[in-house]
């Protein structure tokens, strides 16, 4: 019986790796586990290191996927191998410690579904920091996630739980929406966040924006029904406005003023439908992609230690 399963997506990590296996290994010697390294087309040899450590070390799993489809599809690859009673889900540069596995990993034994790392000092640039910001946020409105709890990309799992998760077969997975759609028996410990073991930060303004579209287009239609809301607001001013001007006219007092107020305007109001547009597409495209069954991931190679 596995206790633990440990989801660890690669990304051009490949000076990472090996110490982070040493200290899972180090950490979790006291119990039964396995460790799940899912590569998401690494630019550097990732990958490589990844199969040498299969060949050195027990309870290793090593997916390979075909092309780079994101951390979250990449999880999603893992979770569907996972044979742990609970998962966790860290990252791969050690700013996650591994040794902070034993306490997640008593604390959701309490009887919680989930149990969130919350780091104490948050160790990144400063707009990641106003970003994970705005991310929480809008989860507070979009998915009800509780004030209090973080966000956190390092988290234990139960098994049960995940079961659900996997079930969901969109091309666009997102965690942590998906986490809030099935549980709200969650909870938090305090951690400390590490400086990178070596190399830079994967994670650009793109790749967080596109995090974001996944939160906001996932598991709610409220984006749609706000554009609806400015559209209305938008057309009540316009019809209140158009009987003050006629009347205006008919006395004669009517001027025309200068092209400043009327260009300024029809920017906001063209920029407001531009936006809800695009708004409008992104659901489109994803109803689209999903029903042609665009995949989550494709794997191109399984390794397991020993074989």
């Amino acid at each position: 019986m596995i206790d633990l399963s440990v989801i660890i997506p690669v990304y051009n990590s490949e000076d990472n790796l090996i110490e982070l296996t040493h200290q899972l290994f180090d950490s979790l010697k006291s119990y039964q586990f396995e460790l799940i390294f899912i590569n998401d087309l690494s630019k550097d040899n990732s990958w490589d290191v990844i199969k040498e450590i299969c060949i050195t070390r027990n309870n290793i799993i090593g997916i390979d996927l075909r092309k780079n489809f994101g951390q979250d599809n990449a999880i999603m690859a893992g979770l569907f191998k996972a044979q742990g009673n609970f998962i966790v889900i860290m990252d791969d540069d050690l700013q996650h410690s591994p040794y902070d596995i034993p306490a997640l990993y008593s604390k959701c034994k309490e009887g919680y579904d989930v149990c969130y790392a919350k780091f104490i000092h948050i160790k990144q640039v400063l707009w990641k920091n106003i970003g994970s910001y705005i991310n929480g946020f809008v989860a507070e409105i979009l998915i009800n996630k509780p004030k209090n709890i973080y966000l956190s990309p390092f988290m234990i799992i139960k098994k049960d739980i995940i079961e659900k998760i996997i079930e969901y077969d969109g091309p666009y997975p997102y965690i942590q929406g998906l986490i809030f759609n099935i549980t709200d028996n969650i909870t938090q410990i305090n951690i400390e966040h590490n400086d990178r073991y070596k190399g830079n930060s994967n994670y650009n303004f793109i790749r967080s924006f596109s995090l974001f579209l996944n939160l906001a287009t996932n598991f709610s239609i409220i984006p749609l029904r706000f554009s609806t809301f400015i559209g209305i607001i938008s057309s009540i001013i316009g019809f209140s406005m158009l009987p003050y001007y006629f009347i205006r006219y008919l006395q004669g007092n009517y001027q025309i003023q200068g092209w400043t107020t009327l260009v300024t305007l029809l920017l906001i109001f063209g920029g407001l439908i531009l936006l809800s547009l695009g708004l409008i597409g992104e659901y489109l495209g994803r109803i689209y992609l999903k029903i042609n069954r665009k995949p989550q991931y494709i794997i191109k190679e399984i390794i397991t230690s020993g074989k």
